[in-house]
């Protein structure tokens, strides 16, 4: 334990450096060739963390794609400050099954932005003939989009006001508009096109930012959306690690363990993957020397994580929470609730999905166990459970419609949903209050107290998030089904009967 700590800094950068691994190139030579929007934990835990890896290999294209990050909300500032106060570098700390830490520092990550201080700056880095990739993990339901539909959602305030907007940049207020306006600027100056990179866990996610981007620049002029859609190019990627919101008692281990002040570090599992598809306009770093797999179709890479990974910690999160667990790795080694679990893996999941090239789906599924219950990484089943409503729709109720079509087996699918119900209901089993947090939160919490009187589907009948699901019987009677046993007899009665 050092004697002593340090803040992190450019300037202690090298004092650091005696206690924990630092970047050994030269910062001040990397230009950000890639600008984020949404720098939160996973993206310092992957993308910033690759680039990082590929920067350390001093491979002299790397030099070309350090990260500018952005902040668009307005409690993006507190990043927007640590990172001025740190100069951009943070801790990555990797917690191990054994309880082994492995920390570096990373340093990838070379200017901040906050779009409400500046849009103009903004829209002006992304103009500049340096950036290459506009990358974004804004979250699953940061691009507007309908549920159902699937179609941009133009009427929403925020939008509107900045299509008004236009070119007047220090209007704009969404991602939308600062990097529509951006590619107007870089048309307008006879540079190419940079290529926007989602990273946020959506099926087919290059495709629907296309569907989102193209769509606004659509309500400033037509003919803008057909050359944003036929110029621009939105890779697909699948990415993957477990990190959990950094805690006050994350900021006090990197402290106590080495010797480090950060305000904000991130701490993650060492599982790391990501599937990109190499479909890049203005260039590309050579990810695939560190790791990533660079591949013609990600497709199968996406619906293998979203179905089995994603739609498994929805089913942790709120049997979770009902069993009393507070922490990830508790619920996924219940004894009631991992059966359960891999059950709905190799049942329900695992039927709709095609093979994964260089993927054996069992090692997998046993590998996701093995993560989900890694005692040290701490996340929470709060944090599983935080925004269902714009989780659930994208990772469950395609696996749903898939087993129906084919005629497959949805029980524990639907007991999945049903638990979601029964969480929102607000309550737990002991009479405790749940924090439902959720964007549509007084909605949902509204439909599960309707539950409770004589309508058992109201849940189901929000047809922006289900569909027509209300309407087939195979899955309500399912449904109703766990809802009773979760109401009657509980969580963990319920579990044993299902798996």
């Amino acid at each position: 334990m050092p004697d002593h700590a340090t803040a992190l800094n450019a300037q202690n950068l090298a004092e650091v450096g005696s206690r924990v691994p630092v970047p050994g190139y030269d910062r001040s030579a990397v230009t950000a060739g890639v600008v984020h929007f949404g720098v939160g934990g996973f993206h310092r835990a992957h993308q910033a963390m690759y680039l990082d890896r590929l920067l350390s290999k001093d491979v002299e294209a790397a030099k070309d794609y350090g990260i500018c990050g952005v902040g668009v909300l307005p409690g993006d500032a507190r990043m927007r400050d640590t990172m001025a106060s740190q100069d951009c570098l943070y801790t990555l700390v990797l917690k191990h099954p054994d309880g082994s830490l492995e920390p570096r520092i990373v340093g990838s990550i070379v200017e901040y932005l906050f779009a409400p201080d500046d849009p103009e700056a903004v829209v002006e880095k992304l103009a500049a003939p340096t950036t290459r990739i506009v990358s974004l993990t804004v979250t699953e339901g940061g691009y507007n989009l309908d549920d159902i539909t699937g179609e941009f959602v133009t009427d929403t305030p925020a939008v509107a006001a900045d299509a008004a907007a236009g070119s007047d940049a220090g209007k704009l207020t969404t991602v939308f508009g600062l990097v529509v306006e951006a590619l107007v600027r870089r048309r307008e100056r006879g540079l190419e096109p940079f290529t926007v990179m989602s990273c946020d866990n959506l099926q087919g996610n290059g495709h629907l930012a296309r569907t989102a981007f193209a769509a606004f620049a659509d309500l400033r002029e037509e003919a803008l959306g057909e050359w944003v859609r036929e110029h621009v190019h939105f890779p697909n990627s699948m990415v993957d690690r477990i990190t959990p919101a950094t805690t006050g008692d994350d900021v006090a281990l990197v402290e106590r363990e080495f010797g480090i002040v950060d305000a904000w570090p991130v701490v993650c599992e060492p599982f790391t993957q990501w599937a990109l598809e190499d479909s890049f306009g203005a260039g590309r770093p050579p990810l695939e020397e560190v790791g990533v797999q660079v591949v013609p179709d990600v497709e199968p890479y996406e619906l293998m994580k979203l179905r089995l990974l994603n739609a498994s910690h929805q089913a942790l999160a709120y049997f979770g929470r009902l069993l009393d667990h507070e922490l990830v790795d508790g619920a996924a080694t219940d004894p009631d609730l991992k059966p359960f679990v891999r059950a709905y893996m190799d049942a329900e999941a695992t039927p709709t999905l095609a093979p994964v090239p260089g993927v054996d789906l069992d090692e997998y599924k046993d590998t996701l166990e093995e993560r989900f219950g890694n005692p040290h990484v701490r996340d929470t089943t709060a944090r599983l459970a935080a925004e269902s409503s714009d989780r659930i729709p994208k990772w469950l109720v395609p696996v749903v419609r898939a087993n129906l079509a084919a005629g497959r087996d949805v029980h524990r699918s639907a007991a999945v949903v049903a638990s979601w119900a029964r969480y929102a209901e607000g309550v737990d089993e002991h009479g405790e209050s749940i924090t439902v947090v959720d964007r549509r939160r007084d909605r949902v919490m509204a439909a599960a107290q309707r539950q409770l009187g004589d309508d058992p589907l109201a849940f189901l009948r929000d047809r922006e998030l289900f569909g027509d699901l209300v309407d087939d019987a195979r899955f309500t009677d399912a449904y109703l089904d766990a809802l009773r046993g979760l109401h009657d007899d509980g969580a963990r009665a319920t579990l044993r009967r299902l798996r």
